[in-house]
C-alpha cells in the first residue's frame, strides 16, 4: 500500500510539473508579448477586474505583436499600437521603437526607446533592443552600458544579454541590422 501511495504521489508531482513548465516558459522566453495593460487611471490595483477594454488592448497587442514579427510589417505595426492609447507604457513604446529601427527612422527609434525606458527603466527587452540600436549606430562604449545593465537585470543567460553579446562581437562597421 505504502508503495502505491508513493507511486501515485510522484505522478501527481510529475503532472503539475508538465502542466506549469509551459506557463513558465511563456514568461521567461517571449516577456514582451503579453504585458498587461497599465491599471486605469485613478483606480487602484486592488479595484481593477478583467475587462473588456484590457481584453481588447491585449488582443490588439498581440495581432501588433504579430505584424512585427510575423509579417515584418513595421509602419502597419506602428499604426496598430498607437491606436491602443497605452503607447506610455514600455513594452508598447519599446516596440513602436523596434519598429522605427526597422524602418531606418534612427531618431524616432531612439525617442521611443527613451519613452520606453523612463516608463519602466528595468524593461529588459529596451534595454536590448536599444542596445543594438547602439551597435548599429557605431556607438559601441553605450551598447557596452546597456550590455551591463541587462546582465544586472537578467544575468548573463538570458536571451536579452546573448542577442547583444553577440552582435558586439561582431566587427565594427559590418553594416549588420539587428
Amino acid at each position: 500500500m505504502q508503495k502505491f501511495a508513493i507511486r501515485l504521489l510522484t505522478l501527481a508531482m510529475l503532472s503539475l510539473t508538465l502542466a506549469a513548465a509551459p506557463v513558465v516558459t511563456a514568461v521567461y522566453a517571449a516577456p514582451d508579448n503579453d504585458p498587461p495593460p497599465p491599471p486605469p487611471k485613478g483606480k487602484k490595483k486592488s479595484e481593477i477586474r478583467p475587462s473588456v477594454e484590457q481584453a481588447a488592448f491585449e488582443n490588439g497587442y498581440r495581432a501588433a505583436y504579430a505584424t512585427i514579427y510575423d509579417r515584418l510589417d513595421y509602419a502597419n505595426a506602428i499604426e496598430q499600437l498607437k491606436t491602443l492609447h497605452h503607447d506610455d507604457t514600455a513594452a508598447v513604446a519599446n516596440l513602436i521603437g523596434y519598429s522605427y529601427r526597422k524602418l531606418g527612422d534612427y531618431k524616432l527609434s531612439q525617442v521611443w526607446y527613451e519613452r520606453a525606458l523612463k516608463a519602466d527603466p528595468n524593461h529588459v527587452k529596451t534595454w536590448q533592443y536599444y542596445g543594438l540600436w547602439q551597435v548599429e549606430q557605431g556607438n559601441r562604449d553605450q551598447a557596452q552600458y546597456h550590455l551591463n545593465r541587462i546582465a544586472q537585470l537578467a544575468g548573463t543567460n538570458s536571451e536579452e544579454y546573448r542577442s547583444l553579446a553577440a552582435a558586439l562581437e561582431k566587427p565594427p562597421g559590418t553594416g549588420l541590422v539587428y
